[in-house]
């Protein structure tokens, strides 16, 4: 772990470093991104900005610092999907836990995710190669899935494994932001994730789940 300028931190500068980070997490899931000063997380921190500037060149220096550690947590996605089936009532079971662990992943990283997919709009490639990173890592599985089905004959041949794919985790990212918003339309959280699942599995299978 360096400073700015590339000196290595100890374990009282990691912390205080960690403590920054931590403390502009919480700001972003109360404030506007735009509108988080440096001088405003260093005190909430008990420190300096000067403290800030060793460790990060800006703020959003330390945004891009948080969102990179919660990518490297959203490749665990992939272990949703690792060794699953899609056949029977193991497929339905599969559906629910992808949802239920896309979803939740979402929501205790709303904050952060927001920005992310702000960046990402805005064309800023490095937040771009960020949402990528932790759409990938559910992208990628679902298309060796939906091939593997398709090889032994059980999914269509004419369907394209990687747009299936690639739409259904679209899908899965725009309901999982959207999650609060759904209760407007009149759907509870807990109405959401069967029929959402059951989405999932017709796109993977082409068929309705056993249950």
């Amino acid at each position: 772990m360096r400073t700015v300028d590339g000196r290595v931190a100890g374990r009282r500068g990691q912390a205080t470093r960690q403590k920054l980070l931590d403390c502009l997490s919480e700001m972003l899931s109360s404030s506007p991104y735009r509108d988080v000063k440096v001088i405003d997380v260093a005190r909430r921190a008990g420190t300096s900005p000067a403290t800030f500037y060793q460790y990060f060149p800006d703020v959003e220096g330390a945004v891009l610092e948080i969102a990179e550690q919660m990518a490297a947590e959203g490749a665990g996605l992939t272990e949703l999907l690792q060794g699953r089936a899609w056949t029977g009532k193991s497929g339905w079971q599969t559906a629910q836990e992808l949802v239920d662990g896309f979803l939740d992943f979402w929501r205790r990283n709303d904050a952060i995710l927001r920005v992310v997919d702000l960046g990402a709009a805005e064309g800023d490639k490095r937040f771009y190669k960020i949402r990528m990173k932790i759409l990938n890592s559910v992208n990628s599985s679902l298309a060796d899935s939906i091939a593997e089905l398709q090889a032994k004959g059980r999914v269509d041949k004419d369907v394209n494994p990687a747009a299936v794919a690639g739409s259904l985790v679209a899908m899965l990212a725009a309901v999982a932001a959207h999650q609060k918003g759904f209760t407007s339309w009149g759907v509870k959280q807990a109405e959401l994730k069967p029929n959402l699942a059951l989405l999932v599995h017709l796109g993977v299978t082409g068929k309705k789940p056993s249950k």
